[in-house]
């Protein structure tokens, strides 16, 4: 079979980083893990607990969509093609972990966040890969 008659491989719908998932017939989540030993939650897999010290004791778990926002700044300098200003957040989520995360949904401006505003997440398609598939990422915006 020569690579002329092939079917065209199905695009797909892939996640910016790992620990975002995108599960068939689910909404998409962010998964960490919970230290099974003193129970600090992480973004993300972990090997050892920075809190503890306990080595490959982690269950995994689907953090929370919702948070509040820990702090912020706005960013108006970037890397080439990144479109700026925007708001650079870090958010406490609900039930435990912390995320890295843009804000969007309102004007990059300091009358318009404040310290402890309740966000959620949600995806977005930001990009093709080579191949055609979607690139997914996460933001969160004001609820």
């Amino acid at each position: 079979m020569t690579t002329e008659n092939a079917a065209p491989a199905a695009k797909q719908k892939r996640p910016i980083v790992p620990y975002l998932k995108l599960p068939e017939n689910e909404e998409p989540y962010l998964a960490g893990c919970r230290c099974t030993s003193c129970g600090t939650i992480y973004l993300g897999e972990r090997r050892a607990c920075a809190n503890c010290m306990a080595v490959g004791q982690f269950e995994p778990l689907k953090l929370s969509k919702r948070g509040k926002v820990y702090d912020w700044t706005i960013v108006y300098q970037s890397a080439p093609g990144i479109k700026t200003p925007y708001i650079a957040a870090i958010v406490d989520l609900d039930g435990g972990g912390t995320v890295r995360c843009n804000i969007e949904g309102i004007e990059p401006d300091p009358k318009n966040i404040r310290f402890d505003m309740p966000v959620e997440m949600y995806t977005e398609v930001v990009r093709q890969d080579r191949e055609g598939n979607d690139i997914v990422a996460y933001k969160f915006r004001p609820i």
